[in-house]
C-alpha cells in the first residue's frame, strides 16, 4: 500500500492550486469533505476505542510516515509532539513553494473527527517552516 507521504507534494499543488481558484475557502472546504468522507479508519477507532484509538491511529500513521514525534496517552488526554514533521520535510527537501496555510490542514481534518465523541483538540504550530507542533486531545469532563 502507498503511504499518504507519497502524495505530499501533489497535496501541496492541490492546496495552491484550490486556493488561487477559490480562495482559502475552497481549500478549507476541500478539507473538510476530506475528513467527512474519507477519515473513517479514524472515525472508527476513535468512535470505538477513545484515547486508544488515537494512539493507535497516530502511531501507525506517523510511523509509516517516518515522522519524529513523541506521544503521551493517559485516561483522559492523547498527546503528541511532532518534532519532525514528514510532510514539511519533504516539501522543504523539495524546494517547492510550500502552500502557505499547509499546518492548518491537520487542524480542520482531526478536529472534525475527534471532537464529535466527546474531546477538546487543540492543535499549536511551534514551527511551520521545521514542521514542529504539538496536538492535545483532553477528554470532555462528564463524558
Amino acid at each position: 500500500m502507498i503511504s499518504s507521504g507519497e502524495f505530499i507534494l501533489a497535496y501541496n499543488e492541490l492546496f495552491r492550486f484550490l486556493h488561487k481558484r477559490y480562495g482559502k475557502k475552497g481549500v478549507v472546504d476541500f478539507w473538510i469533505y476530506i475528513s467527512d468522507k474519507f477519515l473513517t479508519n479514524l472515525d472508527v477507532l476513535v468512535k470505538e476505542k477513545g484515547i486508544s484509538g488515537m494512539a493507535e491511529y497516530w502511531t501507525h500513521t506517523l510511523t509509516e510516515e517516518g515522522a519524529e514525534y513523541q506521544m503521551s496517552v493517559g485516561e483522559n488526554y492523547f498527546e503528541i509532539l511532532i518534532k519532525k514533521c514528514p510532510s514539511v520535510g519533504k516539501l522543504n527537501k523539495a524546494k517547492v513553494e510550500k502552500y502557505p496555510y499547509y499546518c492548518e490542514h491537520c487542524d480542520i481534518l482531526y478536529r472534525r473527527v475527534i471532537e464529535k465523541y466527546g474531546f477538546n483538540y487543540k492543535i499549536r504550530v511551534i514551527d511551520k517552516e521545521k514542521g514542529v507542533c504539538v496536538l492535545r486531545v483532553l477528554k470532555k469532563e462528564g463524558k
